[in-house]
């Protein structure tokens, strides 16, 4: 059986809608492939180049921008953000709730740090992951989606004492416009999306008419359109607005995978990617996230059985993959089910796009789990 075989055979057993996997190495792309529907309610095709909202995905590239500007001086990993993010100063740790629901809070033992914010370790959360966040806010007012409100919160620990997903990545790109003097998306365009030639990568208003659909299960089999769209807020969201397609993630990924630099554009330092791939947290392990909103995101752990690290932007498993990529490979993932994986040892990446809620889907991941297989040729 070949790759394209392998591939055919697992998304029909994936029970997706569409997805696009790309497969690459340092000199180019080995396989792309496109698969079912765009929007299943109108059969409308998926297409190699279709556009998805890549969500999560969108935090490694922002954590590679701020890399650049700490590679010029004009951030640092180790001071105090607060210096350039003033909403940052005196953060308060959330210790529970008084009998009458008021949030109960404390200052913080240390301030916030840039390291802090690319490591998740800054004690930030999410409101669909953590229910001590949806509480908080509940109390406090429901911000607007999109809006500066949703990524201002208590912290649940203090900075460097854990590991916690969170919005830490957002307040990572308002550091890179204070840094740079730039609006986030006008940033990226200059100094990443143009030079990689990333031309369908972007912070959008709106989504083009033919982007892929974000779907989700109907009870009654079949997909109904869900209208979520993580764009268009009150700033460039750092953590999560970029939307893209296989091919310019790819190029962002091989991009990491050949040390900062493609097509003789360099884009980052050999030192920096080193930095961005070497765990960071000692001994905390970072990558299980939980779920206060199920129907949104479903309990997650890439390996469950592995003690695994995190990068400047990345999670790393520190032993062999069950798929096949090696230790020390780099990965995350976007909401809507979109995933990829960079394996410098091996000198192979993959990026899986698709578009369905909750995340954490076990058929989508059951398709990655078989594209990763694919393309280091086990079971063809």
């Amino acid at each position: 059986m070949n790759s394209r075989q392998m591939l055919e055979e697992a998304f029909a057993q994936s029970g997706l809608p569409g997805a696009v996997a790309l497969i690459a190495d340092r000199d180019g792309v080995r396989l792309v492939e496109a698969f079912g529907h765009a929007d299943a309610t109108t059969g409308a095709e998926m297409e190699v180049d279709t556009v998805f909202q890549i969500a999560s995905m969108t935090k490694a590239i922002v954590s590679a921008g701020a890399m650049q500007l700490v590679e010029s001086g004009k951030l640092n990993l180790d001071t105090p953000i607060c210096d350039l993010l003033p909403q940052l100063a005196n953060p308060q740790v959330l210790t529970g709730f008084s009998d009458s629901g008021e949030p109960q809070l404390r200052p913080a033992s240390r301030p916030i740090t840039l390291r802090h914010l690319l490591t998740h370790t800054a004690g930030l959360g999410y409101f669909f992951i953590r229910p001590e966040v949806l509480r908080y806010f509940a109390v406090t007012g429901m911000p607007a989606p999109g809006s500066l409100a949703s990524i201002e919160m208590p912290l649940l620990f203090d900075p460097g004492e854990n590991w916690e997903y969170s919005v830490a990545t957002d307040w990572v790109g308002l550091a890179v416009e204070a840094a740079s003097g730039q609006r986030l998306g006008d940033y990226l365009e200059a100094n990443m999306f143009a030079p990689l030639g990333m031309t369908a990568t972007a912070f959008r208003e709106a989504l083009p008419e033919d982007a892929a659909r974000v779907h989700a299960r109907s009870p009654e089999g079949g997909f109904a359109i869900q209208p979520m769209f993580l764009g268009g807020g009150e700033f460039d969201a750092g953590g999560g607005g970029l939307s893209s397609t296989a091919h310019d993630y790819a190029r962002f990924t091989r991009m990491i995978l050949r040390g900062g630099e493609l097509d003789g554009q360099r884009i980052l330092s050999e030192a920096s990617v080193a930095e961005m791939g070497r765990n960071q947290i000692g001994s905390i392990r970072a990558g299980y996230m939980g779920t206060a909103m199920p129907d949104l995101a479903q309990p997650f752990d890439t390996f469950p059985d592995q003690h695994t690290g995190w990068g400047l932007g990345f999670l790393i498993n520190p032993e062999q993959g069950p798929n096949g990529r090696a230790p020390g490979s780099l990965a995350w993932a976007g909401i809507f089910n979109s995933y990829y994986w960079i394996d410098p040892a091996n000198g192979i990446t993959g990026v899986m796009m698709s578009q369905l809620a909750p995340f954490g889907d076990t058929g989508a991941l059951g398709f990655f789990g078989a594209m990763e297989r694919a393309a280091y040729g086990i079971g063809a």
